[in-house]
C-alpha cells in the first residue's frame, strides 16, 4: 500500500467567503506544502466532489487553480455518494500501487450552502434509489428515519442510545479546531424533544442529523519507500471497498452487511481485528447509522449496539473510542470533502498531533465512510510508518 505524507483540512461550516475552487486550492496548497514537495513533483490529482449544490459541474480542474505548475497533471473528479472522499483516496492508493504516479493529490470538497435549504435534502436524494425512494419526505433523514423505524421494530425503541451518541460526538467536537457545531449539546438536551429539537423524520430528532457544511480536506500519497524518508508517514495498511445494491427493497437494511464486508475485507489485508484498533473514525451522518455501524463492524453483537454507547466503550478512554474528531454529527458533512477529512484526522492521531482530540498511544486507526444508505463502503485502516 502507500502512505500519507501532508495533509490540509479548512475549517467546516457555512463559508460564505470561499467558493468551491477556491476551498480546493487552499487545501491543495497546504498539503503539498505539509508534505514538503513541489507542485512540480505531483504526477496526479483526484477530486472528491459530490456536486449538485450549485450548476457548475466538471470540477477536476479546479485544484489546479493552486498552482501554475499544476497545469497539465492528470486530474480526475471521483463521485461515490457520501463515500466520495474515501473513493478519492482509494483511487489514489491505486494509482501509487501500479507505480504510475509517485506523488499523488487527493482533495475533497463540497460547497453545500450554496443551495437553497429547500433543495438540499432533493440534492442529497440523488444518493438514494429514485424509482423508489426519491419522494421519501425529509429527504435523507426520510430515509434515515425509516431505517430507525425498521430497527426500533425489530431490536425496540434505541432513542436514549442515539441521544447518547450525539452527546458523545458534540462533546468530543469541543476539542476539535475544524468543526462546525463546537458546542457540547449534553445528553438532556438531545434525548428531549421540544421545539429547539424537534423530530425531523420518523424516531431521528433534530440532534441525530448531521450538518450541511461547506470545506475542503486534503493529503499527499505516496510510495512506502519515499514515504520513510519523509519528516511524517502514515501507512495505509489496507484499504477495502464493498459496494452494495442501491434499493433498500433488496437489502436488509438494518443490517448494513456492506459495512460488515468491506470492516472483514480491510482486517484480512491488515491481518488485524478490532481489538487492535486504537480508535475508528465512523460515518455518522445519522446517529442510529453509528449505533448500527458499531454491530457492523463487530463491536456488538446485532440489536445490542446500546451496549457500546451506554457502557461507554466507544468514549474517548473507552475500549475503543469512535469518533473523537466529533465526527460528522460536530465537525460537519461536507460530503466530498469527508472521507479525505477521516484520513487526515486519523493521521493527527497516529502522529499525536491531535491537540485536545488524542487518544493516548494510539498505534492503528480504523475509518469508515458510507456512501448512501450503506451502499458505497469504504474502510482504511491506518498506522505511523515512522
Amino acid at each position: 500500500m502507500a502512505a500519507i505524507v501532508g495533509w490540509a483540512h479548512s475549517k467546516f461550516g457555512k463559508l460564505e467567503d470561499s467558493d468551491l475552487e477556491g476551498l480546493m486550492a487552499s487545501a491543495a496548497r497546504d498539503a503539498v506544502a505539509d508534505a514538503g514537495i513541489g507542485f512540480e513533483d505531483v504526477d496526479a490529482i483526484y477530486v472528491g466532489n459530490f456536486g449538485g449544490f450549485e450548476k457548475q459541474g466538471f470540477t477536476a480542474s479546479f485544484a489546479l487553480s493552486a498552482d501554475p505548475a499544476l497545469r497539465f497533471k492528470r486530474a480526475t473528479r471521483v463521485e461515490n455518494a457520501c463515500a466520495t472522499g474515501s473513493a478519492a483516496v482509494h483511487m489514489g492508493l491505486n494509482e501509487i500501487a501500479t507505480g504510475k504516479s509517485r506523488f499523488v493529490l487527493v482533495v475533497g470538497a463540497e460547497h453545500m450552502t450554496l443551495a437553497p435549504g429547500t433543495e438540499v435534502g432533493d440534492i442529497l436524494l440523488n444518493a438514494a434509489y429514485r424509482k423508489e425512494e426519491g419522494e421519501t419526505p425529509g429527504g435523507f433523514a426520510g430515509i434515515f428515519g425509516r431505517i430507525a423505524q425498521l430497527y426500533f421494530q425489530r431490536y425496540g425503541d434505541n432513542s436514549e442510545a442515539m441521544a447518547r451518541i450525539a452527546a458523545k460526538n458534540h462533546r468530543n467536537g469541543m476539542e476539535n479546531p475544524y468543526a462546525q457545531l463546537r458546542k457540547d449539546l449534553g445528553f438532556e438536551f438531545c434525548n428531549t424533544v421540544s421545539d429547539k429539537n424537534p423530530y425531523v423524520a420518523g424516531p431521528i430528532r433534530r440532534t441525530d442529523c448531521s450538518l450541511v457544511s461547506d470545506g475542503a480536506a486534503a493529503i499527499v500519497l505516496t510510495d512506502t519507500d519515499t514515504a520513510l524518508r519523509r519528516p511524517k508517514a502514515i501507512h495505509v495498511r489496507a484499504a477495502a471497498h464493498a459496494q452494495d445494491y442501491l434499493p433498500m427493497s433488496k437489502r436488509d437494511i438494518v443490517a448494513f452487511e456492506g459495512c460488515e464486508k468491506a470492516w472483514g475485507q480491510a482486517h484480512a489485508m491488515a491481518g488485524t481485528t478490532l481489538d487492535d484498533l486504537s480508535l475508528v473514525e465512523t460515518h455518522d451522518c445519522f446517529t442510529i447509522a453509528e449505533l448500527i455501524e458499531y454491530e457492523a463492524m463487530g463491536l456488538a453483537p446485532k440489536g445490542e449496539g446500546a451496549r457500546a454507547i451506554a457502557e461507554g466503550w466507544t468514549e474517548k478512554d473507552g475500549r475503543l473510542p469512535v469518533n473523537p474528531s466529533g465526527g460528522l454529527k460536530s465537525k460537519g458533512h461536507p460530503i466530498g470533502a469527508t472521507g479525505v477529512s477521516m484520513h487526515v484526522m486519523a493521521s493527527l492521531q497516529l502522529m499525536g498531533e491531535a491537540g485536545g482530540m488524542q487518544i493516548e498511544g494510539a498505534k492503528l486507526a480504523g475509518i469508515f465512510n458510507m456512501g448512501g444508505a450503506a451502499v458505497a463502503n469504504y474502510v482504511s485502516i491506518l498506522e505511523r510508518l515512522r
